[in-house]
């Protein structure tokens, strides 16, 4: 099974030509890749699959689906995930700020 996480973007870097944003989920942080929201810059929220924000969503709307998924008890599971996603194994030492 898959979860999309709504996160907050915190940081945003540029490497390699792609756009990442350090992005917090409650209390972890992963790299994050920020190609496909042109429009997300550091204190949007978005939704993430797979190591891919998806998605831009109003702020009420990440904290409910936050809160969801923390009551049915994915919210483990789906952090789970995201640490399964090595696609920038070490990143923060690599990245540079924008």
């Amino acid at each position: 099974m898959s979860f999309t996480m709504p996160g907050k973007i915190l940081e945003e870097y540029t490497v390699r030509n792609n756009r990442l944003g350090l992005v917090q989920f409650g209390d972890t942080r992963r790299p994050i890749f920020l190609d496909l929201v042109p429009k997300a810059h550091i204190g949007d929220y978005v939704r993430v699959h797979v190591g891919f924000a998806t998605e831009c969503v109003p702020e009420e709307e990440a904290k409910r689906a936050y809160e969801q998924l923390v009551k049915e008890g994915h919210f483990k599971t789906a952090e789970l995930d995201l640490e399964a996603d090595e696609a920038l194994p070490d990143a923060t030492r690599r990245l540079k700020p924008r």
